[in-house]
This record gives structure tokens, C-alpha cells and sequence, in this order.
């Protein structure tokens, strides 16, 4: 039994992808031959087509770093929430 390596995508290549799987499936090829040439299963593919579809390198990228950024933020309301939960504890004295 094989398995595969996982790989991970950067947005450039997903674009790239994308477009490639396009051209193949415009030229007549079957949905199944172009999965294989572009090494990704169904499900992948319609998830990036989903989320990329359309879309050029740049703003692949731009997107990439946009939902890095609120990950980021979100992280940081989430440790200041708690320790303003943390300091009204300490403030009631319930310590």
C-alpha cells in the first residue's frame, strides 16, 4: 500500500492550477485525467475552485495574507478577553 505525501499549496500554484485544469478540460479532456495530471483529488479541486476560482495570482496571494492577518487578530482579542476575565476575577477577590 502507498501513500501519497501530502503537499501543501501555495495560492500562486493553486491559481496556476486552476487555470491549467481549465485549459485541459477545455480541450476535451475528462475530469478524471485532468485530477491526475494535476495530482488532486476531486474534492480538493472543488474546494480551491470554490475559493479561487476566477481569480488571479496576486489576489490569491493578497488573500492568503488577508486571512493570515485576521487569524493573527483574532488570537490577540481572544488572549485579551481572557485576561480581562482574569482580572475581574482577581478584582472580586475570589482568589
Amino acid at each position: 500500500m502507498t501513500t501519497r505525501r501530502r503537499k501543501r499549496h501555495t495560492p500562486e500554484q493553486i491559481v496556476r492550477k486552476l487555470r491549467d485544469a481549465d485549459a485541459m478540460l477545455n480541450a476535451g479532456q475528462d475530469q478524471v485525467a485532468v485530477l491526475q495530471a494535476l495530482e488532486v483529488s476531486e474534492a480538493t479541486y472543488l474546494r480551491w475552485r470554490n475559493q479561487y476560482g476566477g481569480m488571479k495570482s496576486e489576489e490569491a496571494r493578497r488573500l492568503k495574507q488577508l486571512e493570515d492577518e485576521n487569524r493573527k487578530l483574532k488570537e490577540i482579542v481572544a488572549d485579551q478577553a481572557l485576561d480581562i476575565r482574569m482580572l475581574k476575577h482577581l478584582q472580586q477577590g475570589n482568589w
